[in-house]
């Protein structure tokens, strides 16, 4: 299998290591196209495969083709990749916004994966939400989900709607968890903490909490049931959260990622 990573930047770096890593792909069958010449010089040092400049000839030799640019860059790149697209090869999307019928009609094929990763697919526990065109095969899905899980986890919708929904929870997920952090980290730092102890608690504390989870199958509130206690400290801190009505705010916000992903496609396709 020959894969073409179009972009160089974190998240193509990402995919072209995690492959090579899984020893899903070997650098002979790696491709990756990357405009910028200085971007492209430092990718040729990192021997991750081999580096191309311009569009070519070659991208007809992918057996996947992936597109990892700025939704922006969509018009220009569609137009100088067209003419070296053949309608057998697979094209895997990560770009935000930009629908799977928009990418085949300016393309001139339907065989089309549109994915959502995370941040944290960068260190191998990432989250990806994707979905697919109905000509795509399920050899080639199940190919393409054996690729996104050497970045972390993935799920497959139908929907394609879904991938704006794994937008608001996944996608911006990674900076909802540090707010939080980062509001724990201020609260012991008012609370006489220095800064290192401050990071460290609150560090410890949700790495500790995530390994409880994953170890018992308890829900969330069933933990949050044992670390409360009647009359005590984390019962008291809940009640002021409940009085807030931090849950419905936090809720609010997420839905208003939501509607900014969805504003967001209809600019792409538009």
């Amino acid at each position: 299998m020959k894969i073409l990573i179009i972009g160089g930047g974190n998240m193509g770096l990402t995919f072209a290591r995690s492959f090579l890593k899984a020893h899903i792909v070997t650098t002979e069958k790696m491709l990756i196209l990357e405009k910028s010449l200085k971007k492209a010089e430092e990718l040729k040092k990192l021997n991750i495969g081999t580096v191309y400049g311009e569009p070519g000839p070659y991208i007809k030799e992918a057996d996947l083709i992936i597109l990892a640019v700025k939704p922006q860059d969509t018009s220009s790149l569609f137009a100088v990749l067209k003419p070296f697209i053949d309608h057998q090869q697979v094209v895997l999307s990560i770009m935000a916004g930009v629908k799977i019928q928009t990418i085949a009609d300016q393309l001139g094929t339907d065989k089309i994966i549109r994915a959502m990763p995370n941040l944290p697919a960068q260190i191998g526990v990432g989250m990806t939400v994707f979905t697919s065109s109905e000509t795509v095969t399920r050899i080639e899905l199940v190919t393409v989900q054996n690729l996104l899980n050497s970045t972390g986890k993935s799920i497959y919708n139908e929907e394609e709607n879904m991938i704006d929904a794994a937008t608001a929870i996944s996608g911006s997920g990674p900076a909802y968890i540090f707010y939080f952090m980062q509001s724990l980290i201020e609260a012991a730092k008012e609370m006489g903490f220095t800064q290192a102890e401050s990071e460290l608690l609150t560090y410890q504390t949700f790495r500790g909490a995530i390994d409880l989870f994953n170890k018992f199958d308890y829900s969330c509130e069933e933990w949050i049931s044992k670390v409360s206690s009647k009359g005590g400290t984390t019962e008291a801190a809940f009640v002021k959260l409940n009085e807030q009505n931090v849950t419905k705010q936090f809720k609010i916000a997420i839905r208003q990622a939501l509607i900014r992903a969805q504003e967001l496609s209809i600019l792409a396709t538009n």
